[in-house]
């Protein structure tokens, strides 16, 4: 899991988050809408509860999040999204998989194909590398939350696969069915995560070079820009020396 957070890290000190927040609440939002379709009641909707605590935890005014709700069962086409995956290859042979909320496929499609193109790579079938990846259940607390010892002992006890930690986060890892229940076992203790969702983690990881891990850095940018991507996983090793050399 150390790639999760290292990747994190750079694109933390890129400043992302502060350059996107418009764009991230654009994302929350649809995410929000689309899980409310489900059900209104984030009792009974584990989807719903975890967009609205990861719209929480980026400060998105509570405004927002009621009007992303109401957009579930109004009229018209507003929250009308689909859900759409893509895969495909970056430079090196990386594997990428796009996770997309679009009330539009084919421009979706043709966006992101144009992205992967623009960087060297290309856009596969569905299917392409997605045995690459597992998916799993991911939760993540901010460090201060507690020490390392005493969250992964939490998490255990939770019913957790696994947990790692490092000086910014603790990464909490769950069989899908799992995630919903470690999750609430663990804000018992901890309060609400920064994140709690299904993610692609990489069976193997790939090495790159640097330059290489620069043009993935950029495709993933260009892909992160656009409003109807989601999520965005690569299976590029995160190595210590790739990660000083891009935060240089």
């Amino acid at each position: 899991m150390a790639g999760h957070s290292q990747f994190k890290n750079i694109m933390h000190r890129k400043g992302a988050q502060d350059k996107k927040r418009a764009k991230i609440f654009t994302k929350l939002a649809r995410e929000i809408t689309v899980s409310a379709k489900i059900s209104e009641d984030m009792d009974s909707n584990p989807r719903l509860r975890a967009a609205i605590i990861a719209a929480r935890g980026q400060n998105m005014p509570k405004d927002n999040i009621e009007r992303a709700i109401k957009k579930a069962t109004g009229a018209g086409d507003e929250g009308n999204y689909e859900e759409v995956r893509y895969e495909g290859y970056g430079v090196a042979g990386v594997a990428v998989i796009v996770e997309a909320l679009t009330d539009n496929r084919n421009r979706t499609a043709s966006e992101v194909r144009s992205a992967f193109a623009k960087s060297g790579g290309n856009l596969g079938e569905t299917g392409s590398v997605g045995f690459m990846f597992n998916r799993v259940g991911e939760i993540v607390y901010p460090a201060g939350k507690a020490d390392a010892e005493t969250m992964f002992e939490a998490a255990l006890e939770a019913g957790a696969a696994n947990a790692e930690s490092d000086e910014d986060s603790h990464v909490i890892e769950t069989e899908i069915e799992d995630l919903n229940q470690v999750r609430e076992a663990l804000m018992v203790k901890f309060g609400d995560p920064e994140s709690a969702k299904l993610v692609f983690r990489p069976v193997t990881l790939a090495e790159v070079s640097v330059d290489q891990a620069q043009s993935i850095m950029k495709l993933v940018d260009v892909l992160e820009d656009n409003d109807d991507v989601q999520n965005v996983w690569t299976n590029v090793d995160w190595t210590d020396e790739i990660v000083a050399a891009l935060d240089n």
